[in-house]
């Protein structure tokens, strides 16, 4: 399935306003989990900036230990400090990778703004190499001002 049609199910999900904001947040991590076929883990991290630290809020795919990250740590906690995207090709190569599964070999993490604040993240890890695009980035970051406009 296309990207294009892909946001069709995105925004029905999001439209669903009798559901709970983190049954819908799942749902989105199903989709994209189902739907693309590197996308192995999908999941949502939240930042606390007090603690600075992320808090996982939803996931699909193996389970973790890694529900709390600190600013700076790992790829998802690099984020968090540089407001940036951040596609890992192979995350063998990264110094500063938290290893969540043997069977993971590329991440991409993108993320969440919230009035100009980065308040959190999408997080992908895919067990195939370098599988990551422009276009998976457009196309997270989309998803992410879907998201905002639930929470």
């Amino acid at each position: 399935m296309a990207f294009e049609d892909l946001k069709k199910e995105v925004s029905a999900i999001v439209s669903k306003t009798t559901v709970s904001t983190k049954d819908r947040l799942t749902e989105i991590c199903e989709v994209l989990r189902s739907t693309i076929p590197y996308y192995n883990w999908v999941g949502f991290y939240f930042a606390n900036h007090e603690t600075q630290t992320l808090h996982l809020e939803t996931y699909v795919g193996e389970p973790t230990d890694h529900t709390v990250i600190p600013f700076g740590k790992g790829i998802c906690g690099q984020v968090a400090v540089s407001n940036e995207n951040f596609v890992v090709p192979d995350v063998a190569a990264q110094d500063n990778y938290i290893a969540c599964s043997i069977t993971v070999k590329s991440e991409i993490v993108v993320p969440l703004f919230k009035d100009g604040k980065n308040i959190g993240q999408i997080d992908i890890d895919s067990n195939t190499p370098d599988p990551f695009t422009a276009e998976d980035e457009r196309f997270l970051e989309w998803v992410n001002e879907q998201v905002v406009s639930i929470l």
